[in-house]
């Protein structure tokens, strides 16, 4: 992996990190660092601030953001960061299974643009593959990667329903 990592993924609290590993382990599969912190949207908000203002500036192309229930993580993040942002809902306890947080995440008012996943582990999973993607369009040993992880996923589907 390079030394330097271009994508951040950050979550508002470590009880996300069981749903956002998903987005640590597609990258690893990718050989794609990356930072993984805890950024609170609503108990850390100067962490916030500071990290999305300073994003850019620190190295980073891509922001993977999880967040749960009012979630509003992803999208502070990306009113103050001219970064592509990810967001990834993450279904919480007392929550409504991620509903609320994918309602939050998606309806961004125009200019201020989350690209927003699936809720949970599968969210967490394209998102990672997404921003690799992403890096992809400027690296071609990457794309490469990118390519030869896709075709095993569909060469890994049987055509029969027999075992």
């Amino acid at each position: 992996m390079a030394t330097s990592p271009q994508i951040a993924i950050i979550m508002g609290s470590r009880s996300d990190w069981p749903v956002m590993k998903h987005a640590a382990e597609m990258l690893e599969k990718l050989g794609v660092a990356y930072e993984a912190k805890v950024v609170s949207a609503h108990r850390t908000p100067e962490r916030m601030v500071d990290f999305a203002k300073g994003a850019k500036a620190a190295g980073f192309k891509v922001i993977i953001a999880g967040a749960g229930g009012a979630a509003h993580l992803p999208g502070m993040t990306a009113s103050l960061t001219p970064l592509p942002v990810l967001g990834v809902p993450v279904p919480v306890r007392d929550g409504l299974k991620g509903i609320d947080s994918l309602l939050s995440i998606v309806q961004m008012p125009g200019g201020v643009p989350v690209g927003t996943l699936a809720v949970g582990e599968a969210g967490a999973k394209n998102a990672g593959l997404l921003a690799a993607q992403i890096l992809a369009l400027n690296d071609a040993d990457l794309a490469a990667r990118v390519d030869a992880l896709r075709q095993a996923q569909t060469d890994g589907v049987p055509e029969s329903v027999e075992d």
